[in-house]
């Protein structure tokens, strides 16, 4: 094939796709997946990148998922007590490494503000230090699990709020949501210097100690099924939610619980959550 004829078949293969896009913004395709069929045609022709191809894919999905399928569950949340002492807030703040905060009275489902660290710095600096953090508290944008990840997205962008509390449907916390899990749908994840890398392949094989790696997102009922034990899903969906609950507060790595025939040791979490645990199985008596 010469280079005119090779130069003419590229040429006529582009043309081929950009008339395949047109159609699609003037009608065509009629689906989704037709649509997605072009843009990875797009891509294994050299005309988009994987990355980008990706992105797209996720931009479009967005659509489909709702508040509660990215949310952080209210047992993995870090929120501040309003009651207590200043210098423990600051700590926690610290630790924690995020920007902002839910601050609550009684409990978790006492959201009475938003707290950023921005503004605890400045109030710390300003006058020796607020007498009480109620007034550098900002209002708590409130939120139903059902809510479409896209509507959200535009909320966010227009109110220029970065964090929701998540509602369900008896009206307590279920937990929360910040620009950046939603991003994450689009982009894939995004980590910081307070992200530790770990591995989620949900339960993987027995090491050399005989203790199991699970990822703490392993769905209870998937628990169940591989080591045939019989853990209660009704509150709780994960493995790392029926661990946080049960010890109390989001656990540090090096934490461990006992529960029937399983002990498990928190291997990897941050401030935000659990993201893995080795779980040693004990013999039945």
């Amino acid at each position: 094939m010469s280079e005119d004829d090779s130069s003419q078949s590229s040429s006529s293969e582009k043309r081929s796709w950009l008339e395949r896009i047109g159609n699609a913004l003037s009608g065509e395709p009629t689906t989704r997946e037709d649509l997605l069929e072009i843009l990875r045609d797009a891509q294994e022709d050299g005309l988009i990148e994987a990355d980008t191809l990706k992105m797209m894919e996720g931009a479009i999905a967005v659509s489909d998922l709702t508040v509660g399928e990215v949310m952080i569950a209210r047992s993995q949340m870090v929120s501040l007590d309003i009651d207590d002492d200043l210098i423990d807030l600051m700590k926690q703040v610290v630790e924690s490494g995020h920007s902002r905060f839910p601050v609550h009275s009684e409990n978790k489902d006492q959201i009475i503000g938003i707290l950023l660290a921005k503004d605890l710095l400045r109030g710390v600096v300003a006058d020796n230090g607020p007498g009480t953090i109620h007034a550098l508290l900002r209002p708590a944008v409130l939120i139903p699990e059902s809510k479409r990840l896209d509507v959200l997205l535009r909320e966010f962008r227009q109110l220029r709020n970065h964090m929701a509390i998540v509602i369900d449907e008896h009206g307590g916390v279920a937990g929360l949501v910040t620009i950046e899990d939603v991003l994450e749908q689009i982009v894939g994840d995004i980590d910081d210097e307070h992200d530790e890398a770990h591995e989620s392949n949900s339960i993987r094989a027995a090491q050399n100690d005989g203790q199991y790696i699970v990822d703490a997102l392993t769905p209870i009922e998937d628990f169940n099924e591989r080591f045939g034990s019989e853990f209660e899903d009704d509150e709780y969906d994960t493995i790392g939610g029926l661990i946080t609950d049960a010890i109390g507060h989001l656990p540090e790595a090096g934490e461990e619980l006992s529960l029937g025939r399983f002990v498990f040791r928190v291997a990897q979490a941050d401030a935000r959550r659990l993201h893995t645990l080795h779980v040693s199985v004990l013999p039945d008596d």
